[in-house]
C-alpha cells in the first residue's frame, strides 16, 4: 500500500472519530443541560417546565413539523415498519444502516461503500435496511435531517428510494448548512434522478411522513445505539473509528455471513 493510500484511509478514520466524538460531546451537554433544568423545575415549578420544553426540541415549530398522522413509506418492514428495505428478500446477509442525511460521518461510509454495497445487493447476496433519524438536527438545530428523511421517504412511495437516497449524500451540505431544510432544495435534487411527479412533491411540501421520521429516531435514541452511522451486518456493528472497514473486507464478511 503506498503512503499516500495509507494517510487517506487513515485520514478518514480521524474525520469519522472526530464526528463521533463532537455528536458524543453534544450529546453528554444536552443531557447535563436537561439535568439542571430538572432540578429547576423541582425548585421552580413551571419555569422549569417550559425551559425543559424548549432545550429538547419541544417547542412550537417542532411539533408542527411532526404533527399529523404516522404514515408509513411504502414496503417499509421491520417492528413498526421503520426499515426501508433494498436488496433481493432471499439473501441471507442483512446490512442495517442508522444513518442522518445531514451526519458527515454517514456520508463518508455512503460514499466509501457504495458501489459495493450495490453490487453486493445486485447479485442476491446482501439485503440492507435503512433506518432515518435526526441527530442532527437536535445537535445544531434545524430541519434538514428530517425534511430529508421524509424526502427519502416520499422516494420510497415512488420506487426510487435508492438513487435518491445516493443523489443527498452526493450533494450533503456541510455539518452546519442546514440547505436540507429548505425544501426546494429536495425537489432540485429530486429531479437529477427523475422525481419530479405531483404526488412526490406534495408528499415532501406536506412532511406526509415526518411523524413516521419521528418515531424512528425516537426508537433509535431509546435503543442503546451509539451515533450515526451505525452499521450492523446480521446483527454485528461493523463500522466505526475501531473498527477498520474496506470494501474488500465486507465483501468477505457478507461472504461469510452466507453462510448463515
Amino acid at each position: 500500500m503506498s503512503q499516500k493510500n495509507s494517510d487517506g484511509k487513515r485520514s478518514a478514520r480521524e474525520r469519522l472519530q472526530e464526528q463521533r466524538e463532537r455528536e458524543q460531546a453534544r450529546v453528554k451537554r444536552k443531557r447535563a443541560l436537561i439535568a439542571g433544568v430538572a432540578v429547576a423545575v423541582v425548585l421552580g415549578g413551571g419555569a422549569g417546565v417550559a425551559a425543559l420544553v424548549a432545550s429538547s426540541g419541544g417547542g412550537k415549530d417542532n411539533k408542527q413539523q411532526t404533527s399529523g398522522p404516522l404514515v408509513a413509506p411504502q414496503g417499509a418492514m421491520g417492528k413498526d415498519n421503520l426499515a426501508i428495505p433494498v436488496g433481493k428478500p432471499e439473501a441471507k446477509a442483512t446490512l442495517a444502516v442508522y444513518e442522518d442525511f445531514r451526519c458527515p460521518a454517514c456520508a463518508l461510509f455512503e460514499n466509501g461503500y457504495r458501489d459495493t454495497v450495490h453490487d453486493l445487493e445486485a447479485k442476491g447476496r446482501l439485503k440492507s435496511e435503512y433506518h432515518l433519524v435526526t441527530l442532527i438536527d437536535k445537535n445544531i438545530p434545524g430541519t434538514g435531517s428530517l425534511h430529508a428523511a421524509n424526502a427519502a421517504a416520499c422516494a420510497q412511495d415512488a420506487g426510487k428510494f435508492t438513487a435518491y437516497h445516493d443523489e443527498l449524500y452526493k450533494n450533503q451540505p456541510p455539518e452546519t448548512d442546514d440547505a436540507f431544510g429548505k425544501k426546494d432544495r429536495l425537489l432540485e435534487l429530486a429531479d437529477k434522478v427523475g422525481l419530479n411527479s405531483p404526488a412526490f412533491k406534495r408528499c415532501v411540501e406536506g412532511g406526509t411522513h415526518n411523524s413516521w421520521v419521528q418515531k424512528s429516531q425516537n426508537t433509535f435514541s431509546t435503543s442503546g445505539l451509539q451515533g450515526t452511522p451505525t452499521v450492523l451486518l446480521n446483527g454485528k456493528s461493523i463500522y466505526g473509528p475501531t473498527t477498520p472497514l474496506t470494501p474488500q473486507k465486507f465483501r468477505e464478511m457478507v461472504a461469510e455471513a452466507q453462510k448463515g
